[in-house]
């Protein structure tokens, strides 16, 4: 497989696999309440508003500021401390926008820019280093989300509704 072809294959995996996730929090999010969303299942634990301003703030500081070329204006622990600042629809918009901006970046990404180091919140990454961090991020936080959902309103996401699990890898 040609250089380029692979380039363009992590490109398609990564972006897909973002595209894969923003629906999940959607989903997570029409079933909450504006107080639910904000609700911190303990001291030690963030809300899921936390959580999505913290996803938001990531992946506009690695993708959209370091890959996009945008100013990085993240103020990380505003992510953590702010309480009702938004509401649910309100997240929802913003996760979808930055989201929709990340992919369309991570899409039009060469392969030198691929390859290119940056500095990164004191971290020194490559591109591809840098997409592999928001992509995992994202799912970690994903997951996250969909417990405290689970938790709060005891009932199966249905993430893989109709979809064979059981299949065979063939």
């Amino acid at each position: 497989m040609e250089q380029i072809q692979i380039a363009g294959e992590f490109i398609r995996q990564s972006a897909y696999r973002i595209e894969e996730n923003t629906p999940r929090i959607k989903k997570c999010l029409h079933q909450l309440t504006d107080e639910e969303v904000w609700l911190k299942p303990n001291a030690s634990s963030n809300s899921i508003a936390n959580l999505v301003l913290h996803l938001c703030g990531n992946i506009t500081q690695y993708i959209i500021s370091s890959i996009g070329g945008k100013p990085d204006m993240r103020v990380r622990d505003l992510e953590f401390s702010a309480t009702r600042w938004f509401s649910r629809d309100q997240l929802l918009d913003k996760m979808s926008t930055t989201a929709n901006d990340a992919t369309a970046i991570i899409k039009n990404t060469n392969e030198k820019e691929l390859l290119r180091i940056r500095q990164v919140q004191g971290f020194s990454l490559t591109g591809i280093g840098i997409i592999i961090h928001v992509t995992e991020h994202y799912s970690y936080h994903t997951g996250q989300i969909a417990l405290i959902t689970k938790l709060l309103k005891d009932r199966d996401l249905a993430f893989y509704g109709g979809i064979d699990l059981n299949k065979k890898n063939g």
